[in-house]
């Protein structure tokens, strides 16, 4: 029985140990992240308290730390929206931030956050290009993914350069929509 006291302190105090560590390794990033997306500094420093909480609490194995950090700090900044309504019309606007794709792709920080952007950006960029007909993605994924020029793609096909860029408007025209859902939910959350 003796043994069996001595291993659980022992499991305890090697759990603390790794949520130490884990607090250590993501505090800034998170930080950093959440800050983007709230009004103060304490607000952010809650929520990320409320983010670490809910790690020392889970007692699911979490697969991907990092994207499980993200989400869950994500959600507690939603969670916190919520419960403000702003009351003054420069409330409404202070938090709105540009979300530009190109500078997403170009950012040389390889970070946990660029990275779940990116995942999500490419989620729904897929998630939208399987909604077109075919003709449509066809285009939009040779010309503007695959670099290749209309003429080229014209003469793979046997449609006309007019029909393909016809095609290649209303690809990008949904596009837009779905990509500006989830560029709202980005920006909103």
């Amino acid at each position: 029985m003796n043994g069996a006291a001595i291993l659980e302190v022992s499991m305890a105090d090697n759990q603390k140990r790794n949520i130490t560590a884990v607090i250590n390794d993501y505090s800034k990033r998170l930080l950093g992240f959440i800050r983007k997306r709230v009004k103060n500094n304490a607000d952010a420093e809650d929520i990320l308290q409320d983010v670490f909480y809910q790690l020392v609490g889970n007692t699911e194995p979490i697969e991907q730390l990092t994207g499980w950090l993200f989400t869950v700090a994500r959600n507690k900044i939603t969670d916190k929206k919520r419960k403000h309504k702003p009351e003054l019309l420069d409330d409404v606007y202070a938090d709105e931030e540009m979300l530009n794709w190109t500078e997403l792709f170009f950012d040389s920080n390889n970070n946990p956050e660029t990275d779940y952007l990116r995942s999500l950006f490419w989620e729904a960029l897929n998630n939208a290009l399987n909604e077109l007909p075919e003709e449509q993605k066809t285009v939009f994924v040779l010309n503007e993914l695959e670099g290749i020029p209309f003429k080229e793609i014209s003469e793979r096909t046997g449609a006309s350069v007019n029909t393909l860029l016809s095609r290649k408007r209303y690809a990008v025209l949904h596009l837009r929509e779905r990509l500006q859902t989830l560029r709202d939910e980005l920006i909103n959350y």
